[in-house]
Order: C-alpha cells, then sequence, then structure tokens
C-alpha cells in the first residue's frame, strides 16, 4: 500500500512537473499571430478597465456592444502589454477606442511616441489633437509624400504592423491584415526606421526658407 502511494504521488509530482514546464514554454514561446479584419464592433471597457486598475473588480458597461474575443480586442490587448515604451508609425489614425488604449499607457507611464502624416492628422475624427493634448509626443512630416507607414513597436521587442490604418472605417469595413511577432532582427528594423524618421521630423530640423 506504501509502495502504490509513493508511485501514486510520484505520478502527480511528475504530472504537475510537466504541466508547469509546458506552461513556462507557453510564456516563452516569441508572439507569432495574424489578425484579419474587418473585425465586427466590440466592446473594450473591460479590457481598458483591467488595463487601468489590475485586479479591480470588473464592472459591467452599459453599451450594447458584445465584449468577445475579436481582432479590435486582440490588437487592444497587445497594446496595452507595453510596460515601458509604445512607438506608433501611423498614415491616419481615428479609432476611438485604439486612441484610449494609447492615452491609457500614456497615464500609465509608458513613454508614448507618434509620427504621422501632416495632411490626415488634421482631417475631422482624427484622434492626433487628442492625443496631442494628453501630452503625448507627436512629430510629421513636412514635404509633400504620404507618410504612410503603419507600424507599432511595443516595448522595443514586439512588432504590430500591416495594411490596416488605424481608423474606424478600416477596422470595421475594410479586408485588411495585422501581422504581430516577437522577432529581434524585425523589431530592429523597423525601430531604426521609426528613430530615423523620428529624428528627421524634429521640428527643430525644419527649414521654412
Amino acid at each position: 500500500a506504501a509502495g502504490t502511494a509513493r508511485g501514486v504521488a510520484l505520478a502527480a509530482a511528475a504530472a504537475t512537473a510537466v504541466a508547469l514546464a509546458v506552461a513556462a514554454w507557453r510564456r516563452a514561446r516569441p508572439v507569432r499571430e495574424v489578425l484579419f479584419f474587418p473585425s465586427r464592433p466590440c466592446c473594450i471597457e473591460a479590457l481598458l478597465a483591467e488595463a487601468a486598475e489590475p485586479g479591480a473588480p470588473a464592472r459591467p458597461c452599459p453599451c450594447p456592444l458584445p465584449s468577445g474575443d475579436t481582432a479590435l480586442s486582440r490588437l487592444v490587448r497587445r497594446l496595452l502589454s507595453a510596460r515601458r515604451s509604445l512607438d506608433l508609425c501611423l498614415f491616419s489614425f481615428s479609432c476611438p477606442q485604439l486612441a484610449r488604449a494609447v492615452q491609457l499607457l500614456h497615464r500609465r507611464g509608458v513613454r508614448v511616441r507618434l509620427v504621422t502624416d501632416a495632411q490626415y492628422m488634421g482631417l475631422h475624427g482624427s484622434q492626433i489633437g487628442r492625443l496631442r493634448h494628453a501630452g503625448i509626443q507627436v512629430r510629421h512630416d513636412q514635404h509633400s509624400g504620404y507618410m504612410h507607414h503603419k507600424f507599432a513597436i511595443v516595448d522595443r521587442r514586439m512588432l504590430i504592423t500591416g495594411s490596416l490604418n488605424w481608423t474606424t472605417q478600416a477596422i470595421q469595413s475594410n479586408r485588411e491584415n495585422v501581422l504581430v511577432v516577437e522577432d529581434a532582427e524585425y523589431v530592429k528594423a523597423f525601430q531604426d526606421e521609426f528613430e530615423r524618421i523620428w529624428e528627421e521630423y524634429n521640428p527643430a530640423n525644419y527649414r521654412f526658407f
């Protein structure tokens, strides 16, 4: 009987060790995710509330939108995973939900920098003015060509890029794609491009005459 008990205990311990190892392996795996749009309208209030006050009791949202798993909610989760920095390089940014997520990160102490297109930042519905007013650093081009990039870098380790403009129209109506990867080689290439553009668009370098 004692031997049987020891055998059961050893088997249980082995099963626990395997489960912990699998969980650790899953956590350690680099992110590889593809998101396809359009994404059906969804409520992200629970995601924002959890990011603002981790562990706080969930409060029901009175809006009629569902809060299920969608391409938009997954994109928001990836953004809200930022702990130190978020660099955004976006042609057009008019989605209020994504803007709220970015503002939340800024209030939480994440360093947010945003590069955008001068012509599109002033269009009706653009969130750029609101983000600037919140204290987020914004720089834009000063030439005739479009700043047409669409990518984000989270904590200098995760790249979010694809065809998607951060607009409600694109999210809810367009056929779009977003690739989310943790790959040091790709992240470095995009980070280098961001830093180059960030410096090029430094207002101190503007030439008006």
